[in-house]
């Protein structure tokens, strides 16, 4: 889509789609569409049958695969390709870049950023409530990410991960 047509989608979305009742809510009055249709305004990819949830924030350089959704409250920063049918909760966090720190003369402030690192979501994975994923991470096929992890490093293919840092629980094969 073209930078106007991003721009459109954009207020839609956030004057609009943003407060709309959540899609699982009793209420409906064709939110879940609307926010979808929003999404392929402003996204870089958007698939097909998607769901984008109230409060969700999200960087126009987001790819979101077929049947796959944003969650509630969740904001990605930066480049994320998100596959197909990703499930994913409530208040997530994806970083895709972080402050230089390499220099102890000068306020860590003052150094701006390091170079963005984007994050790579495979297909078919569930990412629960408030999990926060880092500058960098690939999450592989069919992998669930447990409630609240903090995710700092790739997660293999059908691997079940939690804690602070994430780490594998087990494998799902």
């Amino acid at each position: 889509m073209g930078k106007i047509a991003r721009k459109i989608g954009a207020l839609l979305y956030y004057t609009i789609g943003t407060h709309l009742p959540l899609s699982t809510s009793g209420l409906h009055i064709g939110q879940k569409a609307f926010r979808a249709f929003c999404g392929k305004l402003m996204l870089k990819k958007c698939g097909k049958k998607v769901n984008i949830e109230k409060g969700a924030m999200f960087s126009s350089r987001v790819s979101l695969g077929d049947y796959s959704g944003i969650g509630m409250n969740a904001r990605i920063n930066g480049t994320c390709t998100i596959g197909n049918c990703v499930m994913m909760g409530g208040d997530v966090v994806v970083i895709t870049h972080n402050h230089s720190f390499a220099r102890t003369d000068i306020p860590m402030m003052e150094q701006g950023f390091e170079a963005e690192k984007p994050v790579v979501i495979g297909n078919d994975v569930w990412i629960g409530d408030r999990v926060v994923i880092l500058p960098g991470v690939h999450v592989g096929d069919g992998a669930i990410l447990a409630a609240g992890a903090v995710v700092n490093r790739d997660v293999p293919p059908y691997a079940i991960v939690g804690g602070v840092p994430a780490k594998v629980i087990r494998m799902r094969r």
